[in-house]
């Protein structure tokens, strides 16, 4: 890390992988931005934490199925710390367990424009900071990927499946669009992990039900994945873009 700290914003960086970011952020030595959709009382405590522990961080509200809060959120970094050098595409939604044939137009589109759209919209705005092409010093981005994009997730959530599929293929497109423009691009595909996107799917026991079926017979824990990608952002990967990094237990 450079004298002049990096800065480094996690999407849904309140809770669960998100926050594990963060903080392993932090420690690397970023200034983090913290964004949140509606939990404030949680990124407020988070980024009490990073600065009781010596670091630099904020918190800021947008929900990333929405255009206007991701130009407000990508803003805030601007005016607060004038520069982006780290992106971490985080945010995204579960939704209740459910057939195919059971699931309503109105849950795909909420699922696609929050987990697909949203992201994408997400890394236009980090290239638009982070490329040579517009001025940028280059920079990484990681996207937050599941395993259920290449397990499918049948009689779960294939919506939610289909849309980590989108953001495996986008990783690997944007990756060589911007390659020559100093940014580089990759993602993680995390498994079972110990996190209450579970509870939010509506199966608050699902580690618990399903650990013992797995190679390494535990849930992964957020740390785990926090761990896969700050390696990702950081020199030591400098040569890698364009990857899908499994942090999946063997599953």
């Amino acid at each position: 890390m450079s004298d002049v700290q990096k800065v480094l914003l996690v999407t849904g960086g309140s809770r669960g992988i998100g926050a594990a970011v963060c903080r392993l952020g932090a420690k690397a030595g970023y200034r983090v931005v913290v964004n949140y959709a509606s939990n404030q009382a949680a990124a407020n405590a988070l980024v009490g934490e990073i600065k009781a522990g010596g670091g630099n961080a904020f918190a800021v509200k947008g929900d990333v199925g929405s255009e206007a809060d991701i130009l407000a959120i990508f803003e805030a970094v601007d005016r607060t710390y004038g520069r982006l050098d780290a992106f971490v595409n985080n945010a995204g939604i579960v939704d209740a367990k459910a057939r195919v044939d059971e699931m309503s137009a109105a849950r795909l589109e909420r699922m696609m424009r929050i987990n697909v759209v949203g992201s994408i919209l997400c890394a236009r705005e980090a290239v638009k900071r982070l490329s040579t092409r517009h001025g940028g010093k280059g920079g990484a981005i990681v996207n937050i990927s599941s395993a259920a994009a290449v397990l499918g997730a049948p009689d779960n959530y294939v919506d939610y499946a289909a849309s980590k599929g989108a953001i495996d293929t986008f990783t690997v497109g944007l990756a060589r669009e911007v390659a020559a423009e100093g940014v580089r691009v990759n993602a993680v595909r995390p498994g079972i992990i110990d996190t209450d996107i579970h509870a939010s799917g509506g199966q608050p026991d699902r580690v618990a039900l399903i650990q013992d079926t797995l190679p390494m017979k535990r849930a992964g824990t957020a740390d785990e994945v926090a761990s896969a990608v700050l390696y990702l952002l950081s020199d030591a990967a400098s040569y890698t873009t364009g990857a899908i990094l499994n942090v999946s237990g063997g599953r």
